[in-house]
């Protein structure tokens, strides 16, 4: 792709891809192509798109959230223009070409999804067919694996798998929310192996260090301090999953409970993946698996690993070609190439 400094004026069109998380969104802006132009990348990957600035903002909460939909716009506003800042002034006020967000809770078709779409497109001023707002593992999977078929799983606070067969078909296994399907995920490795220490509390396991060790990270004596804690409404899945690197530790230790707990969500994740290759027909899958807890626990990376070996062997463990950022440009490039009058995919 043509550098900055090289780009004609009349070819200067941009495009943007977000990643709109709790914590911060990030936004990154590439130089669009042409439309009808020879295709000058290949699938996402490190080295796709020449990154012409990169910037960030403040995170985003959930649409339904009071102030979530201020907060969603203000993200992808700040985000945006400290991104424009990066550039030559001359491209400061370059519109967009495209757009793509991936931001979590954004479930295809739905209202929420919609709503996403017209503050978007206010806020960064596009119409619908050059816009398209998605859930993050979308985005992410398209990064992981460009347009080809793969599954890409996600453990991080919570979990989720979803694959592509190269056809445009996909398939999602997981991610229905903490209260109903958090196994394979930090904060279900923090909960079961608070549970299991509550168990040691009352006579009905034997005791381990397990429970003593939970019980010091937080600052807590007994079982019924223990329960006050957890249903406090600042605690939620992040004080759970905020336990999962302890419960990893003393499972690499030897203790039994943590073992147990490691082996659990290790086996889950695994199904998530063979859901989804069952699914969508995929033989022999690539498979991508990222997030917070499958990079930082290594006990349960190894035991999805071992998991996925014996119940689908034909699998091959890769690194995914890109994050959830360059993704979102990966997409946003498709849009601009499409008639404005398409509904953007993803719909």
């Amino acid at each position: 792709m043509p550098s900055p400094a090289e780009a004609p004026a009349g070819e200067r069109r941009l495009l943007a891809g977000f990643d709109a998380g709790q914590t911060h969104t990030r936004c990154l802006l590439a130089w669009a192509q042409a439309p009808g132009a020879p295709r000058l990348h290949e699938p996402v990957s490190a080295g796709a798109f020449q990154v012409l600035a990169e910037g960030e903002g403040p995170g985003v909460s959930h649409l339904a959230a009071a102030g979530g939909p201020e907060r969603f716009q203000s993200a992808l506003a700040t985000s945006l223009a400290a991104a424009r800042q990066q550039l030559p002034p001359a491209w400061w006020h370059l519109p967009l070409a495209a757009a793509a967000i991936g931001a979590s809770g954004i479930e295809t078709g739905s209202p929420v999804q919609h709503q996403g779409q017209a503050l978007a497109a206010a806020a960064l001023a596009l119409p619908p067919g050059r816009l398209l707002v998605t859930g993050d593992e979308r985005t992410a999977l398209r990064g992981a694996c460009g347009p080809a078929a793969g599954i890409l799983v996600i453990s991080g606070t919570g979990c989720i798998a979803l694959g592509q067969d190269g056809s445009g078909r996909e398939h999602r296994c997981g991610g229905w929310g903490w209260l109903l399907d958090g196994a394979g995920s930090a904060m279900d490795v923090g909960r079961d192996g608070l549970a299991l220490a509550v168990q040691m509390a009352d006579g009905r396991l034997a005791e381990t260090e397990l429970r003593s060790q939970l019980w010091q990270a937080l600052s807590a004596k007994t079982a019924q301090e223990v329960k006050a804690l957890v249903v406090a409404p600042e605690f939620g899945p992040a004080g759970f999953a905020r336990l999962a690197p302890l419960v990893n530790q003393l499972a690499a230790a030897g203790d039994p409970h943590a073992k147990a707990v490691i082996k659990t969500s290790a086996a889950a994740l695994a199904g998530l993946v063979i859901g989804v290759a069952r699914a969508l027909e995929l033989a022999a899958p690539q498979v991508c698996g990222v997030g917070g807890a499958l990079t930082h626990l290594d006990q349960l990376q190894l035991g999805f690993g071992a998991c996925l070996a014996r119940a689908l062997p034909t699998a091959t463990l890769v690194e995914p070609r890109g994050d959830a950022c360059w993704g979102a440009l990966e997409l946003a490039d498709q849009l601009a190439q499409e008639p404005l009058d398409q509904e953007p995919a993803g719909f």
